[in-house]
């Protein structure tokens, strides 16, 4: 979106990331809503083509495919491996895995960024909620969801590790309500 509609390389403003906060951030939410919603997009679409190419098993299919989203999410090949955090797409993955889980993690996530408008520290607690919120709330779950969600916790935090840094410090940037560019 940066490069396309705003002649920027994304990765060369604010924090240097290619996601969505970032855009949000130096570009607006014009720029943000296109990038967030290809990266849930990007996750939904992993975690559904075992079931659109009728490829039913293994069972823990959906599974592999949505890790692998992540992975090539925040590890782009084309992009000098140098993309998101793997919130978005890993939101679009569970989506389609696991409905009720994501709502209460988006539930998590909202309510954190409308007490505090820190998309960081929203998207870290939403990710730890991730396994309890699987665990305790119904649903056909494939086999290695928990494994999954336990990776994806941990995953988080490892891409978050700069977030935690400056959270500590008392020096991450808010989000701005209301920028209109």
């Amino acid at each position: 979106m940066g490069r396309w509609f705003f002649g920027v390389d994304i990765r060369s403003l604010g924090s240097g990331n290619a996601g969505g906060t970032n855009t949000l951030r130096t570009l607006g939410w014009r720029a943000a809503l296109p990038v967030m919603a290809i990266d849930v997009g990007k996750g939904a679409l992993a975690a559904t083509l075992p079931r659109l190419t009728g490829t039913l098993e293994p069972a823990w299919l959906p599974v592999a495919c949505a890790a692998l989203a992540v992975l090539g999410h925040c590890y782009p090949v084309f992009a000098s491996f140098r993309g998101g955090k793997g919130v978005a797409t890993g939101g679009g993955v569970m989506v389609v895995i696991s409905p009720w889980a994501t709502l209460a993690c988006a539930a998590v996530w909202g309510v954190t960024v409308a007490l505090t408008r820190l998309v960081s520290l929203a998207s870290i607690l939403a990710a730890l909620a991730l396994p309890l919120a699987i665990w305790l709330l119904p649903g056909d779950q494939p086999p290695g969801l928990i494994p999954l969600a336990l990776a994806l916790a941990a995953f988080v935090l490892w891409t978050h590790r700069s977030n935690i840094s400056r959270l500590r410090r008392g020096e991450e940037p808010q989000i701005t309500v209301g920028r209109d560019s």
